[in-house]
């Protein structure tokens, strides 16, 4: 029976993993355009329609996406599902490499990695439930104003992904900010990259800032730069957290 070992290689193999999931599940969720409401728009300016009125048409119309391009994302949802639980375990294994050097700030990181991969998780499994509930059929609701067939299960599942999607988002910003300063206390390409993954948590946290949309694409993709620079050179053991035992002894953190 394999045995999974949490040291800095398998941080590096499931910051990789959780990479290559965020590639597939944000584009595929942008493709099916899930939170666009462009025919709500042009009728909430052309009718008078109240608020509950325009949030239902909008719900409406999201999940008349959905149910249009229901594979994409649904794959997108899954994808997210799984890099949320290879976050968690990532998240474990730099912690189980790196708490020596600051066990109260790397404790915090971890702790957030692994809330962050937990909400994304559960993001993501509300991606697949939505794609198996919505309907093509629901955008006619958006002809009609004052009918109604979203029901209450759709409406719990969309607040749930785009709420649990951008709570661990800003999870992950603040958990970043923790790592900073536990590489602060390293040397070497460790430490110069603290300052970078400092910024860009704080950037991550405007996630909840609806007028940030531009700081969001930016940190979304940082982010998943981030994880590749990250986890190659620590999957591959060209680069190793630096112990304070061997940062006495002069060893450096390449391998």
């Amino acid at each position: 029976m394999a045995v999974l070992i949490l040291d800095y290689r398998t941080a590096g193999v499931f910051l990789l993993l959780t990479a290559l999931a965020t590639a597939i599940s944000v584009p595929a969720r942008l493709m099916v355009g899930a939170d666009d409401t462009p025919f709500t728009d042009a009728l909430a300016q052309s009718q008078s329609l109240d608020a509950a009125e325009v949030a239902q048409l909008a719900m409406a119309e999201k999940l008349a996406a959905i149910g249009e391009s229901r594979t994409a994302y649904a794959i997108g949802g899954a994808a997210r599902l799984v890099g949320g639980l290879t976050l968690l375990v990532a998240g474990l294994a730099l912690w189980r490499s790196m708490s020596a050097v600051d066990p109260v700030a790397m404790g915090a990181a971890a702790a957030l990695l692994v809330a962050s991969g937990l909400a994304s998780a559960a993001s993501g499994a509300s991606a697949v439930a939505l794609s198996v509930l919505a309907s093509e059929a629901q955008r006619t609701v958006a002809l009609t104003p004052g009918s109604s067939i979203v029901g209450g299960a759709e409406d719990a599942l969309f607040t749930v992904r785009w709420a649990a999607g951008a709570l661990g988002f800003a999870l992950v910003g603040l958990a970043l900010v923790a790592m900073a300063a536990v590489q602060w206390r390293m040397s070497g390409s460790l430490r110069a990259a603290a300052v970078v993954e400092g910024i860009l948590g704080v950037a991550m946290l405007f996630i909840w800032v609806d007028a940030a949309t531009v700081v969001h694409r930016i940190s979304g993709i940082a982010f998943l730069v981030l994880l590749i620079a990250a986890g190659l050179p620590l999957a591959t053991g060209w680069l190793r957290p630096e112990t304070p035992s061997n940062a006495v002894r002069g060893t450096p953190d390449r391998i």
